[in-house]
């Protein structure tokens, strides 16, 4: 199974007993769209409960990922479709199960909860049958596809390094620090961007109905900010989703190496004192 799958695909194996499907969400079960009608079979889950250790403010250790796979009826001959709602919050538990050696359990719905609904697939009010638990033997970790703040500030200056910032024209502007279709504006406490970072929104990587682009227009997107294929690329957004969609966009769509997720992001960047900052 590669690392994306298409509606069509999904549809037609939606009876397929080796699939588990989880939604992916960042709202909370109040707002969440998989309450007002979800992809058959489809569990919901929230997106930083699920790929963290909440409490402790860090990714889920290889064991606890499987384990919470598993608890959703994973095995390890099974395939979790992973339902973005949007889709950058499925390629952010994509990244985040890569780095934990479980890539290859699990893929990506192209397009997400949204382009299902906006195609007129079929959706249910139903609640998905009780899994019986399964298992999931755990994967060697890897964190070298992400990168800290000190990794960051060390290569401000190098030419070799570009900074995508993939968040709203809004946020890297310094006019606000969470995007529009947020409900507030915090965050974090400064404004603006990375000194030196290109602006590249991340809904220019995607359809009107946020599936994909094909893989030359999303290289050239990139290229067209100085991130071309010779170059060592770091994404960052404000919460580090929108950044993963950058990554997955290059990573495994297209065919580069030397990419990798600024977790912290500006939520992390904007509060910390005496970090430069551009507006």
């Amino acid at each position: 199974m590669g690392p994306l799958v298409s509606p069509d695909w999904l549809e037609a194996h939606l009876d397929d007993p080796s699939l588990v499907l989880l939604d992916v969400s960042f709202y909370t079960p109040d707002k969440a769209a998989w309450f007002e009608g979800h992809i058959p079979g489809s569990h919901y889950v929230h997106w930083k409960s699920f790929c963290w250790e909440v409490p402790a403010r860090r990714f889920a250790a290889p064991r606890t990922m499987a384990d919470r796979l598993a608890s959703y009826g994973a095995t390890d001959d099974a395939t979790v479709v992973l339902i973005g709602d949007t889709i950058q919050f499925a390629t952010y538990a994509y990244w985040v199960a890569s780095m934990v050696g479980l890539e290859d359990r699990v893929t990506v719905l192209d397009g997400g909860h949204r382009a299902w609904k906006e195609q007129g697939r079929p959706l249910t009010m139903d609640p998905p049958p009780t899994p019986t638990p399964g298992h999931v033997t755990p994967g060697s970790e890897d964190r070298s596809s992400g990168v800290d703040r000190s990794d960051v500030l060390v290569h401000l200056s190098f030419d070799d390094r570009v900074l995508i910032d993939l968040r709203s024209a809004e946020e890297f502007s310094g006019e606000r620090v969470a995007p529009l279709t947020a409900p507030f504006d915090h965050g974090a406490e400064a404004r603006g961007h990375i000194p030196g970072a290109r602006h590249l929104p991340h809904e220019d990587l995607l359809t009107e109905d946020g599936s994909f682009l094909p893989p030359d227009a999303l290289e050239a997107a990139f290229a067209a900010r100085g991130a071309t294929a010779d170059k060592d690329v770091v994404t960052y957004c404000r919460l580090s989703h929108r950044a993963s969609l950058g990554w997955f966009a290059l990573t495994r769509l297209s065919d580069r190496q030397h990419v990798r997720v600024y977790d912290g992001s500006w939520t992390e960047w904007g509060s910390m004192v005496g970090m430069p900052v551009e507006a």
